[in-house]
């Protein structure tokens, strides 16, 4: 399993996913989930990963595939002319890989099945955001709804509608999402550090920062114990249940 997330802030989006990926207790690897292509000040595209590890490695290398000769090889995710046409794209490729491999037909309840987050902005454009389902449909964020996980969703949720808000700045986003992780981290073992992080500024139409959080990162784990510190403080604040 695995754990993604993307929000959607007045400043732009920010992108979270773990490295741990598992086929059983004895079977526990590191792969990266996050991958992305740019042309600096023109577009950058960021898909977020999760489910049946062939598939989301065969949808990635499609759309890597095709992004190397633009020109040659159709559709490609550097010509589209927006985010929209991209997710569809993006969306078509899941629905053929698990067509390919379930005669059945794609569905989310599919062992071939994945889930991605996919992200970024055209220039012209503003910055858009989609959750897109192993049938190849998709939806956009929206005001009431800035975010998307996948993977292991219910134990980082509560912190995200609890605490996100548009005004946040970059930085507390990504405290933010480190408290949603550090959660999901402590309840499900098939999450687990490094985690990959990467930011897109409004308007500059690439990477603007990214970053590996490793197992040892000191951030990390002063988010770590001042969280539970304050949870602990917060539930002793609390008033006492009366019989």
């Amino acid at each position: 399993m695995t754990y993604c997330v993307a929000l959607k802030i007045n400043k732009g989006l920010v992108f979270m996913s773990d490295t741990r990926t598992n086929a059983g207790v004895d079977d526990v690897a590191q792969v990266k989930k996050m991958s992305s292509w740019e042309i600096p000040g023109e577009r950058v595209i960021t898909l977020l990963s999760a489910g049946n590890l062939a598939t989301t490695q065969a949808v990635v290398s499609l759309v890597d595939e095709r992004s190397k000769a633009p020109e040659d090889r159709s559709p490609s995710i550097l010509k589209a002319p927006s985010m929209f046409q991209i997710a569809t794209i993006i969306g078509d490729t899941l629905r053929d890989v698990v067509k390919h491999f379930e005669p059945a037909g794609p569905s989310s309840e599919s062992i071939f099945g994945a889930t991605l987050i996919l992200g970024g902005q055209i220039k012209g454009s503003e910055p858009r955001l989609f959750m897109i389902y192993p049938e190849g449909n998709f939806i956009e964020s929206s005001a009431d709804n800035p975010f998307f996980q996948t993977g292991e969703t219910k134990y980082g949720r509560p912190i995200l509608v609890r605490a996100l808000r548009p005004d946040l700045s970059f930085e507390e986003s990504v405290k933010l999402l480190c408290v949603s992780f550090d959660s999901t981290i402590r309840a499900n073992l098939s999450v687990d550090l490094p985690i990959d992080l990467q930011v897109q500024a409004v308007d500059e139409c690439r990477i603007t920062h990214e970053r590996r959080l490793e197992r040892n990162d000191p951030y990390f784990q002063v988010i770590s114990k001042g969280w539970s510190d304050a949870l602990r403080t917060a539930v002793s604040t609390l008033p006492d249940f009366n019989f």
